[in-house]
């Protein structure tokens, strides 16, 4: 296995185990001790499993937020066909506000030499938006929203980013939950990012939501809004007839990828 593919494949292990030794991920991933060990001091510097004597630990508890590491390894593809059709329902000269988390890092990616003005609610996103200017010499226009920046997520939370989100208006508003359901709308794993999740929703004209077939199976324990703030939803997700019903009274468009 190639580096990337081992840390996808520990990954997933430890969302099924609550730990693993150095000898199980040996054959497992078909490698050395000595490489499952690096593997797993990289893994734990990211934030994906705790390292303990002979193996790794996972930090995925029922309803906790996993590291952004963990999420970053976490269906790579699919946000990426998410993150450009995203881009792609974005006009030239929109004001967009993009929300934290993997999935928006992989939209911001898109927007590097792009024509627009974005408040990225991240410094990942921040960074990744602020690539290379496009072919004429185009890059968007990057607002800070302010508040206090989380270590580990490196996102901003807290009420000076609220206030500066609500005191601007955008065109759309890009929001990746942390889960979804038909039933309960989008959720989040705690209380700040619920509440910078809102704001952005009530300051976007537009609202889409960026979500993977997986966020619907996840869990989250604080509402963020209804499935009836959404306007579009661009997601892998297969909906069953009822589920799509459901949307539809709720007027939102499905993108699917």
């Amino acid at each position: 296995m190639k580096t990337e593919e081992r840390h996808r494949a520990i990954a997933e292990i430890l969302r099924e185990r609550a730990e693993v030794s150095v000898e199980e991920l040996t054959l497992a991933c078909d490698a050395s001790g000595a490489t499952i060990r690096r593997d797993l001091e990289v893994l734990a510097a990211n934030g994906v499993l705790r390292r303990v004597h002979g193996g790794a630990r996972s930090l995925i508890a029922q309803g906790e937020s996993p590291g952004y590491g963990q999420r970053e390894l976490e269906d790579r593809d699919v946000k990426r066909r998410i993150a450009a059709a995203v881009s792609a329902l974005l006009r030239d000269q929109e004001h967009v506000w993009l929300d934290s988390g993997s999935t928006a890092t992989e939209v911001a990616r898109t927007l590097a030499g792009r024509d627009l003005t974005v408040m990225p609610m991240s410094l990942r996103s921040l960074d990744a938006a602020a690539g290379p200017e496009g072919s004429a010499g185009v890059r968007p226009r990057l607002l800070l929203p302010g508040g206090s920046l989380i270590p580990g997520e490196l996102c901003f939370r807290g009420p000076l980013a609220e206030a500066n989100i609500r005191s601007l208006r955008f065109d759309t508003a890009v929001v990746t939950p942390c889960a979804v359901s038909t039933r309960d709308g989008l959720l989040a794993h705690d209380l700040e990012d619920a509440a910078v999740k809102r704001a952005g929703i009530q300051s976007g004209a537009r609202v889409v939501l960026a979500a993977a077939a997986t966020k619907w199976h996840a869990q989250a324990r604080v509402l963020v809004a209804s499935l009836e703030r959404v306007d579009v939803m661009v997601t892998d997700k297969d909906f069953s007839a009822e589920e799509r019903a459901q949307l539809d009274e709720y007027s939102v468009e499905v993108v699917n990828v």
